[in-house]
Protein backbone atom coordinates (compact mmCIF):
# COMPACT_ATOMS: atom_id res chain seq x y z
CA UNK A 1 0.00 0.00 0.00
CA UNK A 2 1.59 3.46 -0.85
CA UNK A 3 0.36 6.71 0.54
CA UNK A 4 2.30 8.71 -1.03
CA UNK A 5 1.35 12.80 -1.80
CA UNK A 6 -2.49 12.30 -3.32
CA UNK A 7 -5.04 14.68 -4.09
CA UNK A 8 -8.14 15.53 -2.21
CA UNK A 9 -11.58 15.47 -4.17
CA UNK A 10 -13.68 18.68 -4.24
CA UNK A 11 -13.69 21.53 -6.40
CA UNK A 12 -10.31 23.10 -5.44
CA UNK A 13 -8.45 20.25 -4.40
CA UNK A 14 -5.61 20.63 -1.52
CA UNK A 15 -2.52 18.15 -1.69
CA UNK A 16 -3.15 15.56 1.09
CA UNK A 17 1.04 15.00 2.57
CA UNK A 18 1.44 11.51 2.97
CA UNK A 19 1.69 12.25 6.68
CA UNK A 20 -2.16 13.05 6.26
CA UNK A 21 -2.67 9.88 4.53
CA UNK A 22 -1.42 7.72 6.74
CA UNK A 23 -2.99 8.84 9.68
CA UNK A 24 -6.35 8.97 7.59
CA UNK A 25 -5.65 5.21 7.44
CA UNK A 26 -4.48 4.66 10.81
CA UNK A 27 -7.67 6.74 12.53
CA UNK A 28 -9.78 4.98 10.16
CA UNK A 29 -8.58 1.76 11.09
CA UNK A 30 -8.98 2.48 14.72
CA UNK A 31 -12.45 3.86 14.00
CA UNK A 32 -13.95 0.88 12.18
CA UNK A 33 -12.06 -1.71 15.06
CA UNK A 34 -9.93 -2.85 13.04
CA UNK A 35 -7.38 -1.61 15.75
CA UNK A 36 -9.27 -2.25 19.10
CA UNK A 37 -9.10 -0.18 22.25
CA UNK A 38 -6.24 -1.88 24.43
CA UNK A 39 -4.74 -3.43 21.02
CA UNK A 40 -0.79 -2.39 20.17
CA UNK A 41 -0.49 -0.59 16.79
CA UNK A 42 1.95 -2.75 14.41
CA UNK A 43 5.62 -1.92 14.82
CA UNK A 44 7.36 1.45 13.58
CA UNK A 45 9.17 -0.83 11.01
CA UNK A 46 5.78 -3.12 10.03
CA UNK A 47 3.89 -0.01 9.29
CA UNK A 48 6.73 1.83 7.24
CA UNK A 49 7.06 -1.07 5.32
CA UNK A 50 2.93 -1.76 4.91
CA UNK A 51 2.42 1.63 4.19
CA UNK A 52 5.23 2.68 1.79
CA UNK A 53 6.60 5.90 4.35
CA UNK A 54 9.68 6.78 5.78
CA UNK A 55 9.72 6.97 9.66
CA UNK A 56 9.98 10.22 9.90
CA UNK A 57 6.46 10.38 8.26
CA UNK A 58 5.09 7.84 9.91
CA UNK A 59 5.95 9.56 13.56
CA UNK A 60 4.65 12.88 12.58
CA UNK A 61 1.31 10.35 12.18
CA UNK A 62 1.32 8.96 15.29
CA UNK A 63 2.03 12.12 17.47
CA UNK A 64 -1.18 13.80 15.58
CA UNK A 65 -2.71 10.31 16.65
CA UNK A 66 -1.86 11.15 20.43
CA UNK A 67 -2.66 14.36 20.33
CA UNK A 68 -6.02 13.38 18.61
CA UNK A 69 -6.13 11.30 22.19
CA UNK A 70 -6.77 7.94 20.18
CA UNK A 71 -2.87 6.26 21.20
CA UNK A 72 -1.01 6.21 23.59
CA UNK A 73 3.12 5.77 23.33
CA UNK A 74 4.56 3.79 26.41
CA UNK A 75 8.17 3.76 26.16
CA UNK A 76 9.84 0.47 25.26
CA UNK A 77 6.11 -0.95 24.65
CA UNK A 78 5.27 0.59 21.75
CA UNK A 79 1.87 2.73 20.58
CA UNK A 80 -1.08 1.90 22.30
CA UNK A 81 -5.00 2.72 21.01
CA UNK A 82 -6.73 3.96 24.11
CA UNK A 83 -10.30 5.35 21.89
CA UNK A 84 -11.82 4.66 19.10
CA UNK A 85 -13.09 8.24 18.91
CA UNK A 86 -12.34 11.99 19.05
CA UNK A 87 -12.87 13.66 21.73
CA UNK A 88 -10.85 16.73 22.77
CA UNK A 89 -7.68 16.63 21.03
CA UNK A 90 -4.94 17.61 23.71
CA UNK A 91 -1.85 20.68 22.97
CA UNK A 92 0.61 20.16 25.62
CA UNK A 93 -0.68 20.60 28.67
CA UNK A 94 -3.89 22.00 27.65
CA UNK A 95 -7.10 20.68 26.45
CA UNK A 96 -8.00 22.55 22.63
CA UNK A 97 -11.44 23.44 24.22
CA UNK A 98 -9.74 25.04 26.95
CA UNK A 99 -7.35 26.42 24.82
CA UNK A 100 -9.85 28.01 22.90
CA UNK A 101 -11.99 29.64 25.60
CA UNK A 102 -9.13 31.14 27.11
CA UNK A 103 -7.91 32.49 24.10
CA UNK A 104 -11.24 34.48 23.28
CA UNK A 105 -11.58 35.84 26.87
CA UNK A 106 -7.72 36.95 27.01
CA UNK A 107 -6.65 37.70 23.07
CA UNK A 108 -10.10 39.28 21.64
CA UNK A 109 -9.71 42.16 24.67
CA UNK A 110 -5.86 42.32 23.86
CA UNK A 111 -6.23 43.29 20.26
CA UNK A 112 -8.70 45.88 21.08
CA UNK A 113 -6.42 47.15 23.78
CA UNK A 114 -3.51 46.89 21.18
CA UNK A 115 -4.78 49.36 18.52
CA UNK A 116 -5.43 51.91 21.02
CA UNK A 117 -1.86 51.30 22.77
CA UNK A 118 0.38 50.15 20.49
CA UNK A 119 3.30 52.47 20.33
CA UNK A 120 5.27 52.89 16.66
CA UNK A 121 7.76 50.26 17.75
CA UNK A 122 5.27 47.28 18.21
CA UNK A 123 3.95 48.14 15.04
CA UNK A 124 6.91 48.13 13.58
CA UNK A 125 7.91 44.54 14.97
CA UNK A 126 4.83 43.54 14.16
CA UNK A 127 4.91 44.45 10.48
CA UNK A 128 8.48 42.49 10.31
CA UNK A 129 7.34 39.60 11.65
CA UNK A 130 4.49 39.70 9.33
CA UNK A 131 6.33 39.91 6.56
CA UNK A 132 8.59 37.30 7.63
CA UNK A 133 5.67 35.03 8.16
CA UNK A 134 4.25 35.76 4.43
CA UNK A 135 7.82 35.05 2.94
CA UNK A 136 8.56 31.65 5.00
CA UNK A 137 8.09 28.32 3.60
CA UNK A 138 9.11 26.45 6.39
CA UNK A 139 6.69 25.07 8.91
CA UNK A 140 8.26 25.08 11.83
CA UNK A 141 9.92 28.00 11.65
CA UNK A 142 6.50 29.80 10.74
CA UNK A 143 5.31 28.14 13.90
CA UNK A 144 7.52 29.57 15.86
CA UNK A 145 6.97 33.19 14.18
CA UNK A 146 3.14 33.02 14.55
CA UNK A 147 3.48 32.33 18.83
CA UNK A 148 5.73 35.63 18.94
CA UNK A 149 2.97 37.26 17.10
CA UNK A 150 0.56 36.83 19.03
CA UNK A 151 2.72 37.87 21.83
CA UNK A 152 3.40 40.87 20.40
CA UNK A 153 -0.34 41.75 19.86
CA UNK A 154 0.21 41.32 23.76
CA UNK A 155 3.32 43.62 24.66
CA UNK A 156 1.44 46.55 21.96
CA UNK A 157 -1.43 46.11 24.62
CA UNK A 158 0.93 47.84 27.08
CA UNK A 159 0.10 45.59 29.96
CA UNK A 160 2.46 42.68 31.04
CA UNK A 161 0.01 40.47 32.86
CA UNK A 162 -1.41 39.78 29.24
CA UNK A 163 2.16 39.31 28.00
CA UNK A 164 2.35 36.75 30.69
CA UNK A 165 -0.71 34.89 30.11
CA UNK A 166 0.33 34.09 26.24
CA UNK A 167 4.02 33.24 27.35
CA UNK A 168 1.77 30.52 29.82
CA UNK A 169 0.01 29.03 26.68
CA UNK A 170 3.10 29.30 24.34
CA UNK A 171 4.10 25.97 23.95
CA UNK A 172 0.57 24.80 23.67
CA UNK A 173 -0.22 27.77 20.97
CA UNK A 174 3.02 26.37 18.96
CA UNK A 175 1.78 22.86 18.89
CA UNK A 176 -1.78 23.65 18.22
CA UNK A 177 -0.21 25.75 15.09
CA UNK A 178 1.60 22.78 14.20
CA UNK A 179 -1.30 20.93 13.93
CA UNK A 180 -3.44 22.68 12.15
CA UNK A 181 -0.84 23.89 9.56
CA UNK A 182 0.18 20.17 8.78
CA UNK A 183 -3.36 18.62 8.94
CA UNK A 184 -5.65 21.84 8.09
CA UNK A 185 -3.31 23.77 5.49
CA UNK A 186 -3.96 27.00 7.15
CA UNK A 187 -0.82 29.00 6.71
CA UNK A 188 -2.18 31.55 3.98
CA UNK A 189 -5.19 31.46 5.71
CA UNK A 190 -3.42 32.47 9.01
CA UNK A 191 -1.32 35.20 6.88
CA UNK A 192 -4.28 37.06 6.11
CA UNK A 193 -6.17 37.23 9.05
CA UNK A 194 -2.37 38.21 10.89
CA UNK A 195 -2.24 41.02 8.41
CA UNK A 196 -6.11 42.08 9.03
CA UNK A 197 -5.08 42.35 12.82
CA UNK A 198 -2.11 44.69 11.92
CA UNK A 199 -4.09 46.85 9.88
CA UNK A 200 -6.89 47.88 12.05
CA UNK A 201 -3.88 47.86 14.99
CA UNK A 202 -2.19 50.75 12.34
CA UNK A 203 -5.88 52.15 12.22
CA UNK A 204 -5.68 52.41 15.47
CA UNK A 205 -9.01 50.61 15.79
CA UNK A 206 -10.53 49.31 18.95
CA UNK A 207 -13.29 47.39 16.98
CA UNK A 208 -11.71 46.56 13.86
CA UNK A 209 -9.04 45.09 16.09
CA UNK A 210 -11.20 43.02 18.23
CA UNK A 211 -12.97 41.64 14.80
CA UNK A 212 -10.08 40.80 13.22
CA UNK A 213 -8.86 38.54 16.07
CA UNK A 214 -12.41 37.00 16.38
CA UNK A 215 -12.28 35.95 13.13
CA UNK A 216 -9.04 34.29 13.01
CA UNK A 217 -10.16 32.76 16.21
CA UNK A 218 -13.46 31.39 14.78
CA UNK A 219 -11.16 30.13 11.72
CA UNK A 220 -8.69 28.51 14.45
CA UNK A 221 -12.10 26.60 15.71
CA UNK A 222 -13.67 26.15 12.19
CA UNK A 223 -10.15 24.16 11.21
CA UNK A 224 -9.55 22.07 14.21
CA UNK A 225 -13.30 20.79 14.26
CA UNK A 226 -12.77 19.78 10.16
CA UNK A 227 -9.87 17.76 10.90
CA UNK A 228 -11.04 16.58 14.93
CA UNK A 229 -14.68 15.27 12.98
CA UNK A 230 -14.80 14.96 9.43
CA UNK A 231 -17.89 14.88 7.28
CA UNK A 232 -18.18 11.73 6.11
CA UNK A 233 -19.07 11.41 2.48
CA UNK A 234 -22.70 11.31 2.27
CA UNK A 235 -23.12 12.10 5.85
CA UNK A 236 -26.02 14.37 6.82
CA UNK A 237 -24.21 17.35 8.34
CA UNK A 238 -24.81 17.58 12.53
CA UNK A 239 -27.97 18.83 14.00
CA UNK A 240 -30.19 17.09 11.46
CA UNK A 241 -30.49 15.48 8.01
CA UNK A 242 -28.75 17.03 5.09
CA UNK A 243 -30.88 19.71 3.04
Amino acid sequence: MNLSDSQTGGPVPRRVSAMEAVLDHLRGAIESGRYAIGDKLPSEAELCRALEVSRPVLREALRALQTMGLTVSRTGKGTFVVANTVEDPTFGDYAASDLLEVRRHVEIPVAGYAALRRTPENLDHLAHLLDRMERETDTTAWVAMDTLFHLAVAEAAQNPVFRRVIEEIRDALARQSAFLNELGGRREQSNREHRAIVEALVDGSEQDAVEAMSHHLDRVETTLTDIVRPQRPGAPAEGGPAA
